[in-house]
C-alpha cells in the first residue's frame, strides 16, 4: 500500500508541485492549506509523514505540530526561511524530525521523506521482532551522548537539536574518533544513492554542527577540519 504525505502549506503552488512529484514517485498525498482543517483530518485518517510550513496564518506549523505530539508520533518535516535558526531550534525541541529551507529542491525534500520513512518502519520491525520499543546503545564519547533510538543529543549534560542528518553526520564522526572520514563518506551516510548532493553541502551541514553545539558551550572544538582531507571527531 502506497505511504500517505500530508502537505500543510498556504502557498498553493508548493503544495501543487510538491504533491505531484510525491506522486510520481509511488506516494498519495493530502494537501491542507491551513492547520486547522490538516489537524481535523489527522484525528480520523493520520498520514504517514507530514511536512508543515511554519509560518501560515491561523495555526501555523509550530502550533500543528505541537498539538499533533499529543496524539501521534509521525515523523514531520518542517519547511522553514532560509537559516531562521529560531524556527529551526524550536521546531526540533518540539519533535520535529527534519527542517529544510526554503527555497528547496523538491529532490531533497524527497530523499529525507524517504530516509525518515524507512528510519520509522525499520524502528517498527525491531520492535515487533523484540517485543518491545528498540533499545539501541548509547554512543558515547567524551562529553557527548547520542541517544540514537530517541534521536537526542547532549553536550556535557546539555541538550543540542539536531536534525536527521546532521545526526548521521555527527553519529559517522563519532563512532571513530580520531578517524578522518572525507566528504564523500558522509555524504554516503547522510544521503541515499538516487539524490545528487554536492559535497560542499557537507561543509554547510558541518558549520551548522559546530554552531549548535557553540550555543552550550562556546570552546567546542571535538570537530577538527584537515583541509583536502575531511573531518575528524576528538574526544
Amino acid at each position: 500500500m502506497s505511504q500517505v504525505i500530508a502537505l500543510v502549506d498556504d502557498d498553493r503552488n508548493i503544495l501543487t508541485s510538491v504533491s505531484i512529484a510525491l506522486q510520481q514517485e509511488g506516494f498519495v498525498t493530502r494537501v491542507y492549506s491551513d492547520g486547522d482543517a490538516a489537524l481535523r483530518a489527522f484525528a480520523d485518517n493520520p498520514p504517514d509523514l507530514g511536512v508543515f510550513d511554519i509560518k501560515m496564518p491561523g495555526m501555523d506549523g509550530m502550533e500543528l505540530l505541537r498539538r499533533l505530539r499529543e496524539t501521534s508520533t509521525i515523523p514531520v518535516i518542517f519547511l522553514t526561511s532560509r537559516d531562521d535558526e529560531l524556527d529551526e531550534a524550536l521546531g526540533l525541541a518540539m519533535g520535529a524530525d527534519d527542517y529544510i529551507a526554503k527555497p528547496f529542491s523538491q529532490r531533497l525534500l524527497i530523499a529525507r521523506i524517504r530516509a525518515l520513512l524507512r528510519r520509522q518502519e525499520l524502528a517498527k520491525s525491531e520492535a515487533s521482532a523484540s517485543g518491545a520499543e528498540p533499545d539501541l546503545p548509547l554512543l558515547e564519547r567524551g562529553r557527548l551522548v547520542m541517544d540514537p533510538a530517541r534521536h537526542k543529543v547532549s553536550w556535557a549534560g546539555k541538550g543540542v537539536s539536531l536534525t536527521v542528518t546532521e545526526f548521521l553526520i555527527l553519529e559517522a564522526l563519532a563512532q571513530r574518533p580520531g578517524v578522518v572520514k572525507n566528504r564523500n563518506q558522509l555524504l554516503d551516510t547522510a544521503y541515499s544513492d538516487d539524490v545528487y548532493v554536492d559535497d560542499r553541502t557537507i561543509d554547510s551541514h558541518i558549520k551548522r554542527i559546530r554552531r549548535k553545539f557553540r550555543v552550550v558551550d562556546s570552546d567546542f572544538d571535538a570537530i577538527e577540519t584537515l583541509y583536502g582531507v575531511g573531518y575528524r571527531f576528538d574526544v
